[in-house]
Order: C-alpha cells, then sequence, then structure tokens
C-alpha cells in the first residue's frame, strides 16, 4: 500500500557537496602536500541516509583504488596528494525514493584563491556547492520515512489524503550517527540557510518586479495605441 505514488507532490532535499583540505606544512612533500576530506551532506548537517543508499567517488587514475564506494552516512572519504582534479559523485537512492542515480561534479580545490599568499596548516580551504534534490511523486512510503526529517519540507498534500504516524527510531545513537553536526570537520562547512533562503527570495523578487514594471510598459503601449485608433475613428 506504501509503494503508491502521489501524484502532483513532490519533497526536495536540500544537499551540499564539497571538500575541506588542509595544507601539511613542515610534513608535505612532492607527492603529498595536502590532506582533503570530499563529501555529501546535508544543508542543515541532517543524516542523508534516509534518502541515500550509497555514494560513489571517482577519484583521479593515479590512486589506488580510484572508484570509492561509501555504502552509509557520513557519505565522504579522505586521501592526501598534490593536485588537483575533478571528482565524479553518484548517488545512489533507497528503492523506494528513486530508481535512477544522480551524477554531481566537484573539482577538488586544495590551494586558495589568491595563490600568492601564505599557505596555512590551521585554515582549510574549503569549497562547497548547494543544490536540491527534487523528487516527483513520492512514494508513500517515502513520505512516511522522511515527514519527521528536519531538512526536508513537507508539500501540500492530496485532499483527504493523512500520513500514518512516523515509525519511532528507538536507538538513539542510530538516529543521529548519519549527520554531521558533530563532525570533527563542521566548524569549516559553509552555512546554507536562512540567509542564503533571503537573498534568494530577494532576487526572485526583483525578477517578479522587473516583470511586473514589463507587463505595465506593455499595457501602457497598448493604451496609448488604442487612444491613438479611437482618436482617428472619431475623426
Amino acid at each position: 500500500m506504501l509503494n503508491k505514488k502521489l501524484k502532483d507532490v513532490e519533497i526536495s532535499i536540500p544537499i551540499v557537496y564539497g571538500n575541506v583540505a588542509f595544507w601539511l606544512g613542515k610534513k608535505a612533500n612532492e607527492y603529498q602536500s595536502h590532506k582533503w576530506t570530499v563529501y555529501v551532506r546535508g544543508a542543515t548537517n541532517e543524516d542523508l541516509g534516509v534518502v541515500i543508499k550509497r555514494a560513489v567517488f571517482q577519484l583521479h587514475s593515479s590512486f589506488n583504488n580510484p572508484t570509492r564506494v561509501i555504502e552509509s552516512p557520513p557519505f565522504e572519504l579522505s586521501e592526501a596528494g598534490w593536485g588537483e582534479f575533478e571528482i565524479a559523485i553518484t548517488l545512489f537512492f533507497h528503492n523506494d525514493v528513486c530508481d535512477k542515480p544522480l551524477n554531481l561534479y566537484h573539482h577538488l580545490k586544495l590551494y586558495p584563491e589568491d595563490e600568492s599568499g601564505p599557505m596555512s596548516t590551521k585554515k582549510p580551504v574549503v569549497v562547497e556547492s548547494y543544490d536540491e534534490i527534487v523528487f516527483p511523486e513520492p512514494s508513500e512510503g517515502f513520505l512516511v520515512r522522511v515527514q519527521s526529517h528536519p531538512a526536508v519540507t513537507l508539500p501540500r498534500l492530496p485532499a483527504g489524503f493523512t500520513l500514518p504516524p512516523p515509525i519511532p527510531v528507538e536507538d538513539a545513537s542510530k538516529r543521529k550517527r548519519g549527520d554531521t553536526k558533530d563532525h570533527q570537520l563542521s566548524q569549516w562547512f559553509m552555512n546554507f540557510s536562512e540567509a542564503d533562503e533571503l537573498l534568494q527570495l530577494a532576487a526572485a523578487r526583483q525578477q517578479v518586479q522587473a516583470h511586473i514594471a514589463k507587463l505595465r510598459r506593455q499595457i501602457s503601449l497598448i493604451d496609448g495605441q488604442h487612444q491613438q485608433l479611437k482618436s482617428s475613428s472619431d475623426q
């Protein structure tokens, strides 16, 4: 029964993917100058295991075993090296979420933008991207599982449809095992919360206002043409 799809409903999951890279300082050599971690996390550091089943990171071919499969959250891996390269990240979802995997691409960044400036072993280079994964027509089972997830905004449900109560998670350690709130790198994570949403809303409002102004100009032009035609007909 919970496999039934809900039409005209969609669920949006905000995610962040990127890397944190530390310069090794005196321990650096020509083959290993940085220690870095690449990851996919919840935008509010919540557990993505309710949605994502596995993450595959495709590293540069010079690494041993360049295809790294992470079967459980947190979806991350750490390595050491000296070069920057593009990492392909493939996300596989649970069966009741989506059949198709999602491909992401992240360019590993080790060096600061101002390469002429001094590097620090204490302050890392952090590069992150924000995205939202949208799942149209979710199954009832998926909706039930994520209804209490802090990162998920429940959509407007069809008339007459009510969700059954969420299934409680008895083991508290299991409940928070996959989140990244207490992650050792969390102090360096970028904030993609209310401030960014306000900026996005302000930008959207500007676009709407510009569109309204354009429509008003078009209406004014049409009214002017109409007045001219009326004057001509009166003569």
